[in-house]
C-alpha cells in the first residue's frame, strides 16, 4: 500500500516505515503528526484518486528531528557595474517517519 500526500507545497509518494524530509513543520520532536491532504491512495482494494483529496484518508507519522540541509550559494553580479552579492542558505526540515496509512 502506498499513498500520495501533499504537504509544504510539494508531493511525496509514501509507504508505511518510510522516512522522509518534509519543509520545516511546527511540531516538537517525538510528537504525532498527521497529513490529511492525500492526493491518491493504492492499496489491495484498488486505487482512489481524491478530487483533489481522497476523503477520509489520512497519513500518520513521527517527528524524528528538525535539522537544516546543504547549505547552498547565491551569487548575484551584473557585469561591468562593479556589483556582486554573495549570499548562503541552509533550507530548515522536518525528518518524519511514517506510521501508518489510514484510507
Amino acid at each position: 500500500m502506498y499513498a500520495l500526500i501533499e504537504t509544504g507545497g510539494k508531493q511525496y509518494r509514501i509507504q508505511e516505515g518510510d522516512i522522509l524530509s518534509v519543509e520545516k513543520l511546527s511540531i516538537g520532536e517525538g510528537e504525532k503528526v498527521s497529513f490529511d491532504k492525500v492526493l491518491l491512495l493504492r492499496g489491495e482494494d484498488g486505487t482512489k484518486v481524491g478530487k483533489p483529496y481522497v476523503e477520509g484518508a489520512a497519513v500518520e507519522g513521527e517527528v524524528l528531528f528538525h535539522g537544516k540541509g546543504r547549505k547552498i550559494i547565491v551569487f548575484k553580479y551584473k557585469a561591468k557595474k562593479n556589483y556582486k552579492k554573495k549570499q548562503g542558505h541552509r533550507q530548515p526540515f522536518t525528518r518524519v517517519r511514517i506510521t501508518k496509512i489510514n484510507g
